[in-house]
């Protein structure tokens, strides 16, 4: 998609024009595909889906949502096809889909013998209006700075005034969204894949507009009960000291880093207690919390982190500047719209200080708190009760998980599948956030769980694929 041919069709649907008439019926407008698909290039078609707003209201302003369908290559007759569900909050799944068309997933998974549907959720990627906010230092630790949390509350209060109904990017609408867009495409039946945050989008999706959803999948999930700020400190904590116990019970790098949990602790220590100087610059507890944060969640950012942070002990801090280019990978206001409403609402803002004696915890609790005080100046409405529930179904879901996630761990995986009457939960072992991305077992395994939801998935080939975790020991 490219951003003109948006703007023409929101020219043409009125997007800022506010009338006493009640809600438009959806557009889709096919619209050129722009961008490399590599061998699935003459299976692509991409058009936009043009949508209120504000449904149910008088206000005629619309949003577009760019889509990208891929056909299957060799397709299986009475197979519905499936809605890829972007993570984040604040990823884009349409604008991605030339790359996620050249990658080991096509090969192994997307749109073999499924059509897959990617679309930029309403607020993000290339979808009009853009809730963006610049490159501002954040990412799932919160907000990295003082200035970063100013920044953001100053754009919730922009797009506000330019008209934008915040209370309409969040997961109802986008379940709204996919039905509305299931039926533009004419299809009866739908699966679903999320992976992250497109896990809580999936189950928000079963939750407000279930219908056509014939099965589920859910890599590295997030339920709509966890707790993102209250309690993501020590997520953080145990994700490390997960990969450093590992690194402890492994010949070689125990050998090579025979204390380097007990070192990083007493830095963590200094770093909680002021800034630490490294030859660039002053570095503070938010900007290392947000490195181990996107650290643990990285196939190679864990397999490095022993070398990264016995060289931070040394006062080495380049990985910390190196990761200062990568701290600003969502549409931030997207981000905010989903997290301000159907996160924080629900949890206590004292108790995300509740780390007790853990000095890697107390990293990520300035950044984590901050979340609360940007969104006081999102707009974002009342939050739903719903939507901080526990999620029940009896859709057939496949649960994958990866052992070793400071986001979305397998104890929350494990704790959901019991709601979901044909629930199958498989946990990765020594794989990171993401799992479908690096295993071609679990890529063999979904689509085997598609063909015929109601079968057992056979995950044998889990145990076999990482049987033991490999750490990189470049730069060291």
């Amino acid at each position: 998609m490219i951003r003109p041919l948006l703007a023409a069709a929101l020219a043409c649907a009125g997007l800022a024009v506010a009338t006493p008439s009640l809600a438009a019926k959806p557009d889709f407008r096919a619209s050129p595909c722009v961008g490399d698909f590599g061998a699935a290039a003459s299976r692509a078609s991409c058009g936009i889906l043009i949508v209120d707003e504000s449904r149910g209201t008088a206000s005629k302003r619309r949003v577009a949502i760019p889509v990208v369908v891929i056909k299957a290559q060799n397709p299986r007759p009475g197979q519905p096809p499936v809605f890829y569900l972007q993570g984040g909050p604040g990823g884009a799944a349409a604008a991605g889909a030339g790359r996620i068309a050249r990658s080991p997933l096509a090969k192994d998974m997307i749109a073999v013998d499924q059509d897959w549907v990617f679309f930029d959720e309403r607020g993000s990627g290339q979808a009009a209006p853009l809730l963006d906010c610049g490159k501002v230092a954040m990412n799932d630790a919160g907000p990295l700075s003082a200035e970063a949390g100013q920044t953001l509350k100053a754009c919730g209060q922009l797009h506000a005034a330019a008209g934008v109904d915040l209370s309409r990017y969040n997961i109802k609408e986008v379940a709204l969204d996919v039905q509305d867009l299931r039926q533009a495409l004419g299809y009866k039946e739908i699966d679903l894949f999320g992976a992250s945050y497109g896990t809580s989008i999936a189950m928000g999706i079963l939750r407000h507009a279930p219908q056509g959803v014939r099965a589920v999948v859910l890599d590295s999930p997030w339920p709509p009960e966890a707790r993102w700020a209250q309690g993501g400190p020590q997520l953080i904590s145990d994700a490390v000291h997960l990969v450093l116990g590992k690194c402890a019970a492994d010949a070689e790098c125990a050998k090579r880093f025979p204390t380097v949990e007990a070192d990083f602790v007493a830095l963590a220590v200094k770093f909680n207690a002021g800034p630490v100087q490294g030859k660039a610059r002053a570095y503070t507890r938010e900007d290392l919390a947000g490195f181990l944060m996107d650290a643990a969640y990285d196939d190679y950012g864990a397999r490095h982190m022993p070398v990264d942070l016995a060289n931070m002990v040394k006062g080495d801090f380049s990985a910390l500047e190196a990761h200062r280019a990568e701290r600003s990978p969502y549409f931030e206001g997207q981000h905010l719209t989903h997290l301000c409403k159907e996160e924080f609402p629900f949890e206590d803002r004292a108790k995300v200080a509740e780390v007790g004696d853990d000095p890697i915890a107390a990293l990520a609790v300035p950044s984590m708190t901050r979340y609360f005080e940007v969104c006081e100046a999102w707009a974002v409405g009342q939050p739903d009760p719903l939507d901080a529930g526990p999620q029940s179904s009896n859709v057939p879901t496949l649960f994958i998980a990866a052992e070793i996630d400071p986001g979305c761990p397998p104890s929350l995986a494990k704790a959901a599948v019991a709601r979901f009457s044909k629930g199958q939960l498989f946990i990765a072992p020594n794989v990171t956030h993401g799992v479908s991305f690096g295993s071609p077992c679990a890529r063999g395994m979904i689509r085997s769980f598609l063909q015929d939801p109601t079968k057992p998935v056979d995950g044998k080939c889990l145990e076999g694929e990482t049987p033991k975790f490999e750490f990189d020991y470049s730069e060291d």
